[in-house]
């Protein structure tokens, strides 16, 4: 064990100065693909090596291939980066090593995931009777949600999917927005239900469903199980879901599944924007990702059910081996793993770490550094597309080819790192405020890269 101690010692120094690093090092990483790769491509050992050695040697080759993601000017993607607590609270559950498949195997994990999933419904608005399941992030709690969606319909319909299939079973109709998460067709294709079966409903200028045109949709459709996607927000424009106005468009009974919250939802702890949030709790599934604004370290997201029975029934698998083993139904029936790790801990951490006030000020923080960065952006003459609503900021430099070569000036430069997306047929720089470290130093520090890249270009 001696061995081990000083092996783990070795692994948080390591942890704590390239975290300690993150607030000045390039965002980018400083080695090509090319050169990373070459640190790994040794050939197979054939003999056992040291567990210290191989630990240095992996540290060596990943060096110049790490990015500095979880640092304050990392505004790529909606990444959050992982608290204090969560990230010590992550390797615990790794040192510990639980399997996170029932309450025989893992009473902690259990019990941490139970808890955790509990302040997660107060914190989100979501229905306390509902169940949750600990998945990877969006696309595993979507297709969650559409299992769900897709057993509660048919159901109604008089059909047994889980022991008939597809074949012979009613025509499904699923209903989400043109601007949907990508997930979602993905979803549909692992489901047997094809990416076809999506009848579009229009979005507005803000990239939010337009409920009028929904309801449109609805009615000159085809009769029959209906699964409706609406989604917390977008992910270019940030845009409000308009939840509860979808919803008073919806016939009864639907399947409502799932409404995309992978970053949307978190906008509810705040009393600032959680209006942006109101109809969420009509829903009958939902999906939300902690490496978002929760700062949670990857992999972690939820999958969120109002009829616990349902996703049970459309999630839950036995054995015999499995017979009296833990309570029934236990934290793998809520999902499609069995053999995985016990992500609770950290999100309990996480939750602990910031308390209420504390995952409101970070909402209303992120949300108030997008608007400086909107602003600063526009005073410099430059077009910003979307009405940012909460942390997403889409900015023009003018033709497709120059927002494409500031974006990539950007990121060459290191001080900060933005990556592109295509909104209405255009190319913007999409700008994602998310994580707890971001300060208004960071942002001015990156507004200052951007406009100097900007006269090179």
């Amino acid at each position: 064990m001696e061995e081990l101690n000083r092996l783990l010692h070795r692994v948080a120094d390591e942890v704590t100065a390239f975290r300690g690093s993150l607030a000045e090092r390039p965002v980018r990483n400083t080695g090509d693909l090319e050169s990373v790769r070459r640190g790994f491509a040794t050939p197979l050992p054939q003999r056992p090596s040291p567990a210290a050695q191989v630990i240095e040697d992996l540290v060596a080759a990943a060096r110049t291939g790490l990015m500095a993601t979880p640092g304050p000017r990392f505004f790529g993607f909606v990444v959050g980066g992982a608290l204090p607590a969560a990230t010590a609270a992550d390797m615990l559950a790794v040192g510990w090593d639980q399997c996170a498949f029932n309450t025989a195997l893992a009473p902690a994990a259990s019990a941490a995931e139970e808890v955790a999933g509990g302040w997660l419904k107060e914190l989100l608005g979501i229905p306390s009777s509902a169940s949750v399941g600990f998945v990877t992030g969006a696309q595993s709690a979507n297709t969650v949600g559409l299992t769900a969606a897709r057993h509660h319909v048919l159901a109604e319909a008089g059909w047994d999917v889980e022991r008939r299939g597809l074949q012979g079973a009613p025509s499904l109709r699923v209903v989400a927005s043109e601007e949907r998460h990508a997930t979602i067709d993905r979803s549909l294709r692992l489901l047997g239900l094809g990416s076809d079966v999506v009848e579009p409903v229009r979005a507005d200028s803000n990239g939010a469903m337009d409920v009028s045109h929904l309801a449109q949709v609805l009615a000159v459709g085809p009769k029959g199980p209906t699964i409706v996607c609406p989604q917390a927000a977008h992910l270019n424009p940030g845009a409000s879901g308009h939840l509860a106005a979808a919803r008073g468009g919806v016939p009864s009974p639907p399947g409502r599944a799932p409404p995309d919250g992978a970053s949307g939802v978190g906008a509810a702890p705040s009393p600032t924007t959680s209006h942006l949030t109101d109809g969420v709790d009509l829903a009958d599934s939902w999906g939300c990702d902690a490496h978002k604004w929760l700062n949670v370290p990857y992999d972690s997201a939820f999958a969120f059910c109002s009829r616990p029975q349902v996703q049970v029934a459309a999630m839950s698998y036995t054995a015999s081996y499995l017979t009296g083993s833990g309570v029934v139904p236990g934290a793998a029936d809520y999902t499609a793993e069995s053999s995985r790790r016990a992500r609770g801990f950290a999100v309990w951490a996480a939750l602990s770490e910031l308390g209420r006030d504390g995952v409101s000020d970070l909402v209303d923080r992120c949300c108030r550094l997008a608007q400086r960065f909107a602003e600063g952006l526009v005073a410099a003459g430059y077009e910003v597309a979307n009405e940012v609503v909460l942390n997403q900021v889409l900015v023009s430099f003018g033709d497709d080819a120059r927002t494409d070569r500031v974006i990539d000036a950007v990121q060459r430069e290191g001080v900060c790192w933005m990556g592109g997306t295509i909104w209405r047929g255009r190319r913007f720089m999409r700008i994602s405020v998310s994580n707890y470290a971001t300060t208004d130093k960071d942002v001015d520090r990156s507004l200052k890269s951007i406009l100097r890249v900007v006269d090179g270009t």
